[in-house]
């Protein structure tokens, strides 16, 4: 997989050091995180697809094959957040490389703290691993609620190559 591609105006690389001072996630009442099995590709599609809302995952049809063919796949590394229906609520889709590729909250579930819990499991989960630390890119302007939760938790910018 290649680095991050090139910067759109706006995008930032956030670095989180994963040192002693971790703090544990904390789940939302009536919410469960448990790890991704194949068949939940399609409803991980379908929440990316309508957070992100750009088109640029394409169908599932070529996003899946192209997600789970990509040598920094893990499955054990894709961390899902289930609502007290059985509703996928939140997922956080990271690479082996210690790098959130997408973090996603549907929007029925904001506001109750399931994005900070996500990024705190996958810090622990990349320590657990040997990782010093952990990478996402965002953007300032279309993501600031997002950014300003980054930078709460310890998450500085980098250059962009990392």
């Amino acid at each position: 997989m290649p680095e991050p591609r090139p910067p759109a105006p706006n995008d930032i690389r956030l670095r989180k050091i994963l040192d002693d001072a971790l703090a544990p996630p904390r789940w939302p009442e009536g919410f469960v995180m448990r790890g991704f099995e194949t068949a939940d590709a399609l409803a991980l599609h379908t929440l990316l697809a309508a957070v992100f809302d750009d088109g640029s995952d394409g169908p599932f049809e070529d996003w899946w094959p192209r997600i789970s063919g990509d040598k920094d796949f893990d499955p054990a590394l894709c961390f899902l957040v289930i609502d007290r229906h059985g509703r996928l609520a939140g997922a956080a889709l990271c690479w082996a490389r210690a790098f959130v590729k997408d973090l996603a909250v549907h929007p029925e579930a904001r506001g109750r703290g399931i994005a900070e819990a996500l990024i705190r499991h996958a810090f622990m989960i990349f320590r657990v691993r040997g990782a010093d630390h952990v990478d996402l890119k965002t953007n300032t302007v279309a993501n600031a609620d997002a950014v300003r939760l980054y930078e709460r938790l310890g998450m500085k910018p980098v250059a962009w190559e990392g």
